[in-house]
Formats: structure tokens, C-alpha cells, sequence
């Protein structure tokens, strides 16, 4: 990130203005990713007063955001502004709405669009929030020709542009007819990742002496952006070993196998729940953005429980025969030979002479398979729906936007990814039954646009890292005989990390 320099230590403030319910509290949680942040509800003017939030950078305040009341009259203030100030002794704009602030009507019927030209007023830009679902009316023309009398410049942000009835080219048309010719789409709800980066791009072109400032601020958001997904994915990395590594030892009877199976099952589960909810903490998100997570896991998709064939097959996994063995689903019997080939014989002869009190944690398996006991691990192809569904949870997140108020659903079969399904979302609210949506399923394993990893996860070898993983049963955190200090562990996780990090960026050829 690049050094604070003398041309930083003022801050930028930014006003964030608009008509009533177009989502200018949704931007800022988002910018601030702070879903905390204001009030956010489907109703108009939920905004009454001026909110503030400040932007980091290397520690020290770098940008103040101030949320405004929404205008709801632009077109009476417009008239108003006329009869103050008459053709014939009109002043300049500034001047104008100053004029208007030391008025009666500035605390009586425009008590509100006061407000909001005062901050404006205070502050180096502005940020004009666009709802793209309404149409142009006259109130928006009017609205932005008093906001234009304050001389600050303003940078048109269009929001949920991914709805399905959104109009964004004929706001870019009217907004052109205007002379605001520099806008911006940034969906609030689903921002692109390099959302931020524009919409600083757009800043330094208006505001060319603080484009040091947030040239500096863009860099630090995709820095702080790979920081979270590396995180993610080592995160996911962890998981994935640990169950790897997870072995059961069990009585050779049947009941015994069964309920070894069942302990088997329920540590998985617990452990991928864990990692869940270490994720939504990571991109500062709330359990209730993704509530289907919850255990004991129920219902379809994510919610199917984890070791269900349905489950695998819903996401384009493939399943071999033995996935379909009623209560053996998703576990591997009697694997004692795994990992056991080098030394094993010398094993043997130490426990037939006696020395089995000098044999390590391999000779004791060694001695159980003699017993006659089994080893339960986790089938292959529940490691690769492990993998896959993280990997979507971590890309759903990455696309979330911290205004979003509908849960997120990993959805074996819908294509959008976003809370515009089933209603609208105004402010970041949506009725209930709106979700977003992240395609994760057997028709995304036919994507031509699909990584090749990601293709391979889904029906090749395991790679090369959970490979080994399967021979050290004390790498698994979920094992009584795990061992903290591996270093070999430690670098096969960050290896496997680099892996996931390529699935996403490879060309499927």
C-alpha cells in the first residue's frame, strides 16, 4: 500500500445524496462493510437525520461519508429558490441556497432537503444514489439542478443494477442531457468486485487534487480484498485437511461400524459448520445473511445433509456405487493399508517380539488391524462436495454487499446470484422469500466458462495435497492424537490454499 504522504492528511468528505429510497444507507454499509450501519428498511425517507462514517487508510482517517435525508420535493424547492431570488437579481448558485438555508422555509417545508444541501455544502463532493428501477421523472431533473447550485461536483451512482427491471441506459441517456456525463453503477446489494475501484477512478477525475488520496484508497481496498480472500481459502484449506485426515477406529461388527460412521458424520458436519461461521466473520457478515447453515443440516441443497447422495449428485459430483449404501453413505470401510507401506513390516516383527510398548501411533494401527478393528474415513466424494461448497459460500460472499438484506442460498439449480428473485429490494430490503442465489450445481459442471480445477474437483483424484493428507491421521484437528506442532501439515494447507486460489482464475480451454 502506498505510504501517507503531506497530501493526505486532509480528508476527503463525501456526501451521499438522493431522492428518498434509492439505497444511499445500502452504499455506505457496503463501502463501509457495515451491515450495522444506519437504518435500512422498505420505506421512504427511513433516513430523517445525517449519518457519518470514516474510511481508513494506513491507520489514519482517509474519507468521511455522510448519509443524508432523501429529497422529496426538489421540484417546490426549485420554485422556491425563484422567488427568492428573481431573474433580474439572481445570484450565483451557492449564494442561491445559501439565501434558502437562512430562510423560514428551510426549517419549515423543506426542513429536509436543507439538511442535505447543508452537508453538501460542507463537503469536497457528492455522491448522487440512483435507484435504476424507477424512471426518470421530472422531480429527479429538478432535484440535481439544486443539488448543482451548491458547486460541488457530483458523481451519479447508479444502484441494484442487477435487477431484472432496471433502466440504467436511460438514466445514462438523461443524466448525459444534464451534463453529468461521469456516473458510476455500483449495485449495493451485489457490487462487482472491482466496483470500489471504479467508483474511486470516477472520484479522481472530478477531483483531481485528492487523486492521490484515493488512488492510494483503490489500491488499499484490493489489497485488503486478496488479504480476505487468501484468508478464505486457507480457511477452507483447514477444513479440508482436517477431514481428510479424520480417522475412525471401529469393532468389526456392523452396529459398531454404523455408529462409528454416524461419529464420523457428525464431526464432519460440525467442523464444516464451523468453518462457516468463521467465513461470515471474515467478510464481516452476520449468521443470519446465511441461515441455512445452521446444524442439524435439513431440507435441499446446502441444507441437505452433507453425507446424502442427493446432495452430491445436486452438485455435479460424481458418486460411485458404494454412495448409495444407506447408512455407509459418504464413508470409506477398512482402509488400515493407506499410509502403511513403508515400515510396516519391521512393525509387525516389533509387536511379535514383545516391543509393542516401544511401537509409535503407526505400529498401533498396525496392532488393531491384527484385532480385527476397521478404520472409518471420509468418502472422496464428500471431500470434493466439502470443497465445492465452501468455494461457493466464499464466492457468494465476495459478491455480497453489506446492504443486502436477503439470505444467501448456495442453489443446486438457479443461475442469479443476487436478492432480486421473488421482489424487489429497495434500500437493501427484500420481501421475504428474496434471495441471493449462487449457482453451484451439476448444470454449473457443464459451464463452458468453468476452471478447469474446478471441473477436476468434481469427478478426478484429489489433489496431490488431501492425498496425503488421508496417510496422517494426527493432522486432523478432529482426532484425539492430533499433533499441533506439524510443520509438514502447515505446508501442505498453505499449498492446498494456493490450489483453491487457482480455481477460480484458470480458462477451461
Amino acid at each position: 500500500m502506498k505510504p501517507m504522504t503531506s497530501d493526505f492528511t486532509a480528508t476527503l468528505r463525501l456526501a451521499v445524496v438522493g431522492h428518498t429510497n434509492t439505497g444511499k444507507t445500502s452504499l455506505l454499509r457496503t463501502l463501509t462493510r457495515d451491515p450495522y450501519f444506519g437504518r435500512v428498511q422498505d420505506s421512504p425517507g427511513t433516513t430523517r437525520h445525517v449519518e457519518g462514517a470514516r474510511l481508513l487508510l494506513a491507520g489514519a482517517q482517509a474519507v468521511e461519508l455522510y448519509d443524508t435525508p432523501g429529497m422529496e420535493d426538489g421540484m417546490g424547492l426549485l420554485d422556491y429558490l425563484d422567488q427568492l431570488s428573481p431573474p433580474a437579481q439572481r445570484r450565483e448558485g451557492p449564494d442561491r441556497i445559501l439565501a434558502f438555508l437562512d430562510s423560514p422555509e428551510s426549517t419549515r417545508r423543506f426542513e429536509q432537503e436543507a439538511r442535505v444541501l447543508r452537508r453538501l455544502l460542507d463537503c469536497d463532493a457528492g455522491l448522487y444514489v440512483i435507484d435504476v428501477r424507477d424512471p426518470v421523472l421530472g422531480k429527479h431533473r429538478d432535484e440535481l439542478a439544486v443539488l448543482g447550485l451548491c458547486g460541488r461536483p457530483l458523481l451519479p451512482v447508479l444502484n441494484f443494477t442487477h435487477s431484472p427491471c432496471q433502466r440504467a441506459e436511460e438514466w445514462r441517456a438523461a443524466l448525459a442531457r444534464l451534463g453529468l456525463h461521469a456516473a458510476v453503477e455500483f449495485d449495493s446489494v451485489a457490487p462487482p468486485l472491482d466496483g470500489e475501484s471504479r467508483l474511486y477512478d470516477k472520484l479522481a477525475l472530478m477531483l483531481d487534487s485528492r487523486a492521490d488520496l484515493l488512488q492510494a484508497l483503490k489500491e488499499d481496498v484490493l489489497q485488503q480484498q486478496a488479504i480476505r480472500r487468501d484468508d478464505a481459502l486457507r480457511m477452507v484449506a483447514e477444513l479440508l485437511v482436517d477431514v481428510a485426515a479424520l480417522r475412525l477406529a471401529s469393532k468389526p461388527g456392523q452396529a459398531d461400524v454404523e455408529q462409528a460412521s454416524e461419529k464420523l458424520r457428525k464431526l464432519v458436519r460440525e467442523r464444516e459448520d464451523t468453518c462457516v461461521r468463521e467465513l461470515l466473520r471474515r467478510y464481516n457478515f452476520r449468521s443470519e445473511d446465511f441461515p441455512q447453515h445452521a446444524l442439524p443440516l435439513q431440507g435441499e441443497r446446502w441444507g441437505m445433509d452433507l453425507f446424502h447422495p442427493q446432495a452430491l449428485k445436486d452438485m455435479g459430483v460424481h458418486v460411485g456405487k458404494g454412495m448409495a449404501a444407506g447408512a455407509m453413505a459418504g464413508v470409506t470401510v477398512d482402509l488400515f493399508t493407506a499410509g502403511l507401506s513403508l515400515g510396516a513390516a519391521a512393525l509387525v516383527g516389533a509387536m511379535a517380539g514383545g516391543l509393542w510398548q516401544g511401537a509409535n501411533r503407526l505400529g498401533k494401527r498396525v496392532m488393531g488391524r491384527v484385532q480385527g478393528y476397521r478404520e472409518i474415513t471420509v468418502d472422496d466424494a464428500v471431500l470434493r462436495l466439502l470443497a465445492l461448497r465452501q468455494l461457493a459460500l466464499v464466492d457468494a460472499l465476495q459478491r455480497r454487499g453489506h446492504a443486502a438484506q436477503s439470505p444467501i442460498v448456495i442453489d443446486a439449480g438457479a443461475s442469479p446470484r443476487h436478492g432480486y428473485a421473488g421482489g424487489n429490494e429497495t434500500e437493501g430490503h427484500a420481501p421475504a422469500g428474496a434471495t441471493q442465489h449462487v449457482q453451484s450445481s451439476a448444470h454449473a459442471a457443464s459451464d463452458p466458462s468453468e476452471s478447469l480445477a474446478r471441473r477436476a474437483l468434481r469427478s478426478d483424484k484429489l489433489p496431490a495435497e488431501l492425498a496425503e493428507a488421508r496417510s496422517q491421521p494426527h493432522w486432523s484437528n478432529l482426532s484425539p492424537d492430533h499433533e499441533e506442532d506439524s510443520t509438514r501439515r502447515e505446508d501442505v494447507v498453505r499449498s492446498l490454499a494456493r490450489w483453491l486460489s487457482s480455481i477460480d482464475m484458470e480458462p477451461a480451454g
